[in-house]
């Protein structure tokens, strides 16, 4: 891109994800770090990501569908990929071809994989997934025994190679809770059944980011790095991106579309949620919740607007939404910082998340498509 955006855009900070891996690889230096770019990289855009990780240290990348990893593939992306979101009928072929980790959770999968390896003329590479007691994906202790003695029966056969045994926490993100140690326990039975049964994982893997900043014992073969590669902190009981040694790399920045004066009793947005209380200059910033920005937001998203920050105005629409200057003065054209980094004395991604009533990894996730991504450190 040749030239900055003028109504609303993100800029990407490469260094700060180059740094963010850094830091993380310095917490597990055990380890083997695997950078989670799913969901485009959570907003941030997964090929430019996936690369700086990559230059940083990181050994593995991994997605939730397997279209994102063929994505990364057909860009020229090379090194050990992993994807875990499958359903029946699903590109495993084209996944095998194509040297991927693919999850399996259950017979159903091991068996669609096999019928893809044996297409190929290839042995696809599995990693067998636990349920440890998060209840979403992943294989029960109950049908575990069945799963993995599949699993060898296939790799004599040649049609797969077992490279991992994984599983993911429920409440890493709030240290002390007791799944916490039910899991680690379950996973460590679950992986030993696995290995007494011949299963030589190249890599075992439970930690997700709060557990690879909190939980050194969660820390195995590798840790999966997803938000705190972005420099946002997965759980503000964690502490701040700053505090955690992390740099946000998404700071999403606007032009001010309008400002004008209005009088007191001005009603502002839909619905008039919003009424001023005396003379006062509004100020229009040009995106909305087509861009991302949470309606749920609306009266209290902070943004900063010539070096103050302010707060939304009524309702943000679909493309727009206002913020009340309080008689200060601003121009057509000026920058409002809708977040970035509090170090620079911005609103962040866990100010929205409050605002919203949600949680930091969906106000970076969701900035939509007609956002456009400008990188620095390229």
């Amino acid at each position: 891109m040749n030239e900055t955006p003028t109504r609303v855009y993100a800029e990407i900070d490469l260094d700060a994800v180059r740094a963010n891996v850094r830091a993380l690889r310095e917490r597990a230096p055990r380890a083997e770090l695997m950078a989670v770019v799913k969901a485009d990289a959570y907003g941030h855009g997964a090929l430019a990501c996936a690369k700086a990780a990559q230059e940083a240290g990181a050994t593995w990348l991994g997605t939730a569908t397997p279209d994102e990893a063929l994505a990364l593939r057909a860009a020229g992306v090379e090194g050990r990929i992993m994807c875990w979101l499958w359903t029946p009928g699903g590109p495993w072929r084209e996944a095998v071809e194509a040297d991927l980790d693919v999850s399996v959770s259950g017979m159903w999968a091991l068996d669609e994989v096999k019928k893809a390896a044996r297409a190929t003329g290839r042995p696809a590479r599995i990693q067998l997934k636990a349920d440890t007691g998060l209840g979403r994906n992943g294989c029960q202790p109950a049908d575990w025994a069945e799963l993995v003695g599949a699993a060898v029966a296939a790799q004599a056969e040649g049609t797969v190679n077992v490279t991992g045994v994984w599983s993911h926490f429920a409440c890493a993100d709030e240290p002390g809770h007791p799944s916490i140690q039910l899991q680690l326990a379950a996973f460590r039975d679950m992986l030993a059944y696995a290995e007494k049964e011949g299963v030589e994982p190249e890599v075992r893997h439970i930690a997700n980011s709060p557990a690879t900043l909190t939980l050194p014992e969660s820390h195995f073969d590798l840790v999966r790095c997803g938000l705190a590669v972005y420099g946002v902190s997965p759980a503000p009981e964690l502490g701040t991106p700053a505090q955690l040694g992390l740099r946000p790399a998404m700071t999403l920045k606007a032009s001010l579309a309008l400002v004008k004066t209005v009088p007191a009793g001005h009603g502002v947005s839909y619905g008039h949620h919003y009424v001023t209380d005396s003379e006062t200059t509004l100020a229009l910033v040009p995106a909305g919740y087509a861009d991302g920005i949470p309606r749920q937001a609306s009266g209290r998203g902070p943004v900063l607007v010539g070096g103050t920050v302010r707060h939304v105005a009524g309702r943000v629409a679909m493309d727009q939404f206002v913020v009340d200057l309080g008689g200060d003065q601003a121009r057509v054209g000026d920058e409002a910082v809708i977040f970035g980094d509090a170090e620079r004395g911005e609103p962040t991604a866990e100010d929205w998340a409050q605002a919203a009533h949600t949680i930091a990894y969906e106000i970076v996730t969701r900035i939509g498509g007609r956002v456009p991504r400008v990188y620095l450190g390229a």
